[in-house]
C-alpha cells in the first residue's frame, strides 16, 4: 500500500514553480540549481590606502597646476630670497626653500607641474587616439591593411626613441610643442599593437558576426561593437603610460634638451641643482620627490582601473 507522503511527493509540479528547478540533496544541504549554474557571488576586494592617497595627489597636482595662476605664489623667474635657500617656514614661497638664483622652489614645482602634466596627457591621448584608430583598422581589415601598419610600426619600436628625440630637438625648436611632438611619435606604436591585438579578439565573437551578416558598415562594426570593448583595457594603459611620458619628458629637460629656461620643469630643475646636491640637496630632492610620487600615483590609478574593468581578474 503507497504511503499517502509518497503519493504527493511523486505528484509533478508546475513548470512555473521555482522549486521545479531546484533539487532537494540530504537534510541540511544548500539546495543547487539544475537549469545553470550556480551563482557565485563576487568576492569584493577592498582598495588598498594607496590607491585612495595615489588619487588625492593627483587630483592636488592638477588643481595646482591649473589655478597656478591665480594662487599666491611668486612669478617662478624673480628671486625671493637668497640663492640655495633651504626650506623654512618664513612664508609659503620658501616652504620648498630657493634654487641657485634665489627662486622659489614651491612656485618653480607647481609651474613644472603644468608643464609635465599638460605633456604627459596631450601626448597619451593623442596617441593612443591615433594609435588606436590605426589598431582598429588594422586588426579589423586584415590582409594587405594590417600587413603595412604593422612593417610601419615594427620600424617605429626598433628606432631609438632618444635617439628620435635627440634629433628632433636638434631639428626643431625646443619647446613644448616639439616635445609633445616627439613624444607623441613614440607613443603611437604601442596602441597600435595593443589595438590590433584586442581588434583580432573581438572581430571573431558572435555578436560581430551576426551585425555583419546583418549588413552592418565596416565603420558601424568599429564604432559600436568593437570599440566599446576596446575602451577599458586601453583606458586603463593610459595613466601607464603618461607615467612614462612624464619620465621621457624630465630626462630630456635633465639633458638640456627639453623646455627651454626659464619655464620651469621638473627634469630641469634636477639638472640645475645636480651640482650643488651636497650643500643643497633640497634643489634635487624637490623636484625628484615631484616625479616620484606622481609617476607612483599614476601607475596605481592605472593598476586600480586594470583590475576595475578588466574581466579576467574578476572572481
Amino acid at each position: 500500500m503507497t504511503s499517502p507522503d509518497v503519493v504527493e511527493s511523486a505528484t509533478p509540479l508546475p513548470a512555473d514553480s521555482e522549486s521545479a528547478a531546484t533539487a532537494v540533496g540530504p537534510a541540511g544541504a544548500t539546495p543547487v540549481a539544475t537549469g545553470g549554474l550556480p551563482d557565485v557571488p563576487r568576492v569584493h576586494q577592498p582598495r588598498s590606502i594607496l590607491v585612495y592617497l595615489s588619487y588625492a595627489w593627483l587630483i592636488a597636482t592638477i588643481l595646482l597646476a591649473a589655478l597656478a595662476d591665480v594662487l599666491p605664489l611668486a612669478s617662478y623667474s624673480i628671486p625671493i630670497g637668497r640663492p640655495r635657500q633651504p626650506p623654512s617656514f618664513e612664508s609659503l614661497d620658501m616652504l620648498l626653500g630657493t634654487d641657485q638664483q634665489g627662486r622659489s622652489l614651491l612656485s618653480r614645482c607647481v609651474y613644472g607641474a603644468r608643464v609635465s602634466l599638460l605633456i604627459g596627457t596631450a601626448a597619451g591621448l593623442i596617441g593612443a587616439a591615433v594609435g588606436t584608430l590605426l589598431g582598429m583598422i588594422a586588426g579589423y581589415l586584415g590582409r594587405g591593411t594590417k600587413t603595412t601598419i604593422s612593417l610601419v610600426t615594427d620600424a617605429m619600436l626598433a628606432f631609438p626613441p632618444l635617439i628620435l628625440l635627440l634629433a628632433l630637438s636638434a631639428i626643431l625648436t625646443p619647446s613644448v610643442k616639439t616635445l609633445l611632438f616627439g613624444l607623441t611619435l613614440l607613443i603611437i606604436p604601442t596602441f597600435i599593437r595593443l589595438a590590433i591585438a584586442n581588434t583580432l579578439a573581438w572581430s571573431s565573437r558572435e555578436f560581430v558576426t551576426a551585425a555583419r551578416n546583418m549588413g552592418a558598415s565596416h565603420s558601424r562594426i568599429l564604432v559600436k561593437e568593437i570599440l566599446p570593448n576596446l575602451l577599458p583595457p586601453l583606458g586603463a594603459f593610459l595613466p601607464v603610460v603618461m607615467a612614462a611620458l612624464i619620465v621621457a619628458e624630465g630626462s630630456l629637460s635633465f639633458l638640456g634638451v627639453g623646455i627651454p629656461p626659464p619655464q620651469p620643469s621638473w627634469g630641469g630643475m634636477i639638472s640645475d641643482g645636480k651640482e650643488a646636491i651636497e650643500t643643497a640637496p633640497h634643489m634635487v630632492f624637490v623636484p625628484a620627490a615631484a616625479i616620484f610620487l606622481t609617476v607612483f600615483a599614476l601607475n596605481q590609478a592605472g593598476d586600480h582601473l586594470r583590475r576595475r574593468f578588466d574581466r579576467t581578474m574578476r572572481d
